[in-house]
């Protein structure tokens, strides 16, 4: 009887994890157009999910031409390509900037780089590969 539970745990585990990796690929995929979504995280976020829940989806991601390199990269040497890292690092700056412009409000602007402050210092300690 435990184990029919704790199968039937781990399929609701494993059916999360596949939700959750779509979606992220959803936000990835929308990261593409809207310049003001990352691309990157959450591709790596998706193929966490997926190396847990659905190996076939995992292999879909490393094979992409684009971004399988970026992940594979990732997770063996927990490193991002130079150019990824400059685009990253300069859209958030040029973001708070547009956000200091279109708030008028220090108050405001403060709340944005505050949210910003920690990824921006995480990416910019990145190792880069490449």
């Amino acid at each position: 009887m435990e184990y029919q539970l704790a199968q039937a745990g781990n399929k609701g585990k494993v059916l999360i994890l596949k939700v959750t990796g779509i979606f992220f690929v959803g936000l990835a995929i929308l990261g593409v157009v809207l310049p003001i979504l990352p691309t990157t995280p959450f591709l790596l976020v998706a193929a966490a999910c997926f190396a847990k829940s659905s190996p076939a989806m995992q292999r879909k991601l490393l094979a992409n031409k684009t971004f399988g390199p970026l992940i594979h990269d990732w997770q063996k040497y927990r490193s991002i390509p130079r150019k990824a890292k400059r685009i990253a690092l300069l859209t958030m700056i040029l973001s708070v900037c547009w956000s200091a412009f279109m708030l008028q409000s220090a108050m405001l602007t403060a709340l944005v780089v505050a949210l910003v402050i920690g990824p921006f210092i995480f990416i910019l300690r990145l190792p880069e590969s490449k």
